[in-house]
C-alpha cells in the first residue's frame, strides 16, 4: 500500500524492514474466483502506457487491464 507522505525510496526502506513486513488486520480475500489466465499480447508502446497507467493507479498491470476491460463492458452494456 502506498503511503502518500513517503516518497517511493522511503516506502522501500520501511517496508525493508521485517517489522514493518507483518500484515495487518483481518485477511482480504478476492470477491470472486478468477478463471484460468488469458495470454495478451500488446505492443511495446502499449504496454508501457499500460505500465505506467496501472502504476499511476497503483495497481497491478492484470488488475488495471480487468478494470478497463469491465468499464468498457459496462458502458456498452448501458
Amino acid at each position: 500500500m502506498n503511503h502518500p507522505e513517503m516518497t517511493p525510496e522511503e516506502e522501500h526502506e520501511f517496508y525493508s524492514k521485517p517489522e514493518n513486513q507483518e500484515p495487518q488486520g483481518p485477511a482480504r480475500r478476492r470477491r470472486q474466483r478468477m478463471t484460468d489466465p488469458v495470454p495478451v499480447r500488446f505492443p511495446p508502446e502499449m504496454l508501457e502506457r499500460v505500465k505506467a497507467a496501472a502504476d499511476a493507479d497503483d495497481r497491478s498491470v492484470s488488475s488495471w487491464i480487468r478494470r478497463a476491460v469491465d468499464r468498457t463492458l459496462q458502458a456498452e452494456a448501458s
